[in-house]
């Protein structure tokens, strides 16, 4: 049973250099107010009534949504006591008297996409707030109330040495944010640097260095480290993105969203209009069978900084596990890649660093 959501609101302003989601900045109020109305029926079609326990709206940004219409996507679902609701903002794109009417709303939970608290470093990735914007925006939102915030950064960016890196993660820090997440720069097809390069980006040593010294900062500021790119304060683990890595159930509704239900991987249409005529349908679908269920588990449990459960893959799929990969085992406990723990195996930090490599070889066996 879903007791997830994920909800894809695919508007932008503007289409920042490095991205490559769907997002679309020639959106209007007419645009938006019919992308509502199709989200809505496809909720209403496929939504089960199940309590929700997370809901996650993310994007493109959809903190340009007006209010009224982000009550209705709320309206649509039942919840669970105490369940953590989630919205993606941009700095630019609130104030506080818009975050105080999310908070009332319902949502107990924002993702503010800082980045950087560099100008510099923000205009050359086509960001369009600067550092005093998402200053303001953090404080906004404790002003407002909301006590469970999250701020995005990316290291490796142009022109961003380490030191700004992490001068950036100090700022966050000493504003009491609850939680961090960071993201080495991925340049792929699809982006404005795919097809125009920028100079002067870390290479995937630097990325390393700056992804070690992140850890070894916010450890010492009291983030846990609970998954390759999250950090929370004890207790502020994202419970939404934790049902991910746990292999567990969701709804993915709107554009472009992609789902789990009853053992089968879907995608939505990404074209708007396509959308909208098919929202009955998919545009793909995978069944999950017992190997490939097999093989997610194991890649998203590493993807924990607890690491995987033997026990209940073992119970789960009815296999031995340290028997059937101990030759994987061996080879990354020797290089010190994997680390052996109560309840089974994790990576250890510098495991993190090549876990599509390790990973590899577990799905590979």
């Amino acid at each position: 049973m879903a007791t997830s959501a994920y909800i894809h609101i695919p508007f932008c302003k503007s289409k920042c250099k490095y991205c490559s989601f769907v997002s679309y900045t020639n959106q209007n109020s007419l645009l938006q107010k019919n992308y509502i109305e199709t989200l809505v029926k496809e909720i209403n079609y496929y939504y089960k009534k199940e309590p929700l326990k997370t809901l996650y709206i993310g994007g493109g940004t959809p903190s340009l949504l007006k209010i009224d219409s982000l009550k209705k996507i709320l309206h649509c679902f039942n919840f669970s006591k105490n369940p953590e609701i989630t919205i993606e903002v941009n700095p630019e794109t609130v104030d506080y008297t818009y975050l105080a009417e999310l908070y009332n709303s319902g949502f107990n939970r924002i993702s503010i996409g800082v980045q950087s608290f560099n100008d510099n470093i923000l205009k050359t990735i086509g960001r369009i707030h600067n550092a005093e914007t998402a200053l303001k925006a953090v404080k906004s939102a404790q002003k407002a109330g909301l006590k469970n915030i999250n701020t995005d950064f990316i290291y490796g960016l142009p022109e961003q040495s380490a030191k700004d890196f992490i001068n950036d993660l100090k700022i966050a820090a000493d504003m009491d944010v609850q939680h961090i997440s960071l993201y080495g720069l991925k340049i792929e097809e699809g982006c404005e640097f795919y097809k125009t390069p920028p100079e002067n980006i870390a290479d995937d040593d630097t990325q390393a260095d700056m992804y070690l010294m992140a850890i070894e900062t916010l450890e010492k500021y009291g983030y846990k480290h609970y998954e390759i790119s999250n950090f929370a304060r004890s207790g502020f683990e994202s419970r939404h993105n934790l049902n991910y890595w746990e292999d567990e159930e969701y709804y993915g509704f709107g554009a472009a969203a992609h789902g789990y239900i009853d053992n089968r991987r879907y995608a939505n249409y990404t074209n708007i209009q396509q959308y909208k005529t098919h929202y009955e349908t998919k545009q793909y679908i995978e069944d999950i069978d017992k190997q490939k269920h097999l093989e997610e588990m194991i890649f998203l449990g590493f993807r924990k900084a607890d690491g995987i459960n033997t026990a209940r893959i073992n119970e789960t799929f009815s296999i031995n596990f340290e028997e059937d990969y101990k030759k994987i085992i061996e080879k990354y406990l020797c290089t010190g890649h994997l680390l052996k723990t109560d309840t089974g195996y994790k990576l250890s930090n510098e495991g993190f660093l090549i876990s599509n490599i390790i990973l590899s070889d577990f799905i590979e066996c």
